[in-house]
């Protein structure tokens, strides 16, 4: 095994490697292990006008943990079907670089789901990640209630309390890779290297889907 440090990952995140991992989930075993040094927050100015100065529970998260990240505003459309690939094509990305976040149950255990908008999870597979018999979505009242976040607007980041975590291999690609998740509200995406989003909610890399 070789230790590395990704590039274009915040430097606190380091990760182990097996050279020569043939996917995802191997590539980012050790990451959620680890811990960023808080050194303060790196944002990083945004080449979109529009994008305000927003102060939300998920930027606080990154600043703290001293994370490098981008802002990413966008016409939210309450009445889109699909809010992750709404968000997608308001912002001119490929849809598989945009996580959406879903709150879930696996046998009565609150957890939270990170997978590429243009995907959906297969409840079996969710079940056998948190090694239990049972997994559903929750109801968006409760999803509210526990994140602190309104539906459209519900960060991975800063939630009320931290659950346990999923992100679905096959949305992934390299830990210094850029992707989308929601900043902690409507019509507001944050960027970030995935090995930093991994680490910071010491996720499990699993498949999902």
């Amino acid at each position: 095994m070789a230790t590395l440090r990704p590039p274009g990952c915040t430097p606190a995140v380091a990760a182990v490697y097996v050279a020569g991992a043939p996917g995802p989930a191997e590539a980012y075993a050790g990451i959620s292990r680890l811990v960023p040094a808080r050194a303060g927050g790196a944002r990083e100015q945004t080449d979109m006008a529009k994008t305000p100065a927003k102060t939300t529970r998920a930027t606080q998260t990154l600043e703290r943990a001293g994370a490098r990240y981008s802002l990413h505003a966008y016409d939210y459309d309450p009445e889109a079907p699909r809010i992750g690939l709404q968000a997608a094509e308001a912002l001119g990305v490929d849809p598989g670089r945009v996580l959406k976040t879903l709150m879930a149950a696996v046998d009565g255990r609150t957890i939270c789901l990170l997978v590429a908008s243009d995907k959906e999870v297969a409840m079996k597979r969710v079940a056998a990640a948190f090694s239990g018999k049972a997994a559903a979505m929750l109801k968006p009242a409760d999803a509210e209630r526990l994140t602190g976040y309104h539906v459209g607007g519900i960060s991975p980041l800063g939630q009320k309390r931290p659950f346990p975590t999923a992100i679905d291999a096959g949305s992934l690609t390299e830990p210094s890779a850029e992707i989308h998740v929601n900043g902690g509200g409507r019509g507001l995406q944050i960027r970030l290297a995935e090995g930093d989003l991994v680490a910071l909610l010491s996720a499990l890399v699993v498949p999902l889907t």
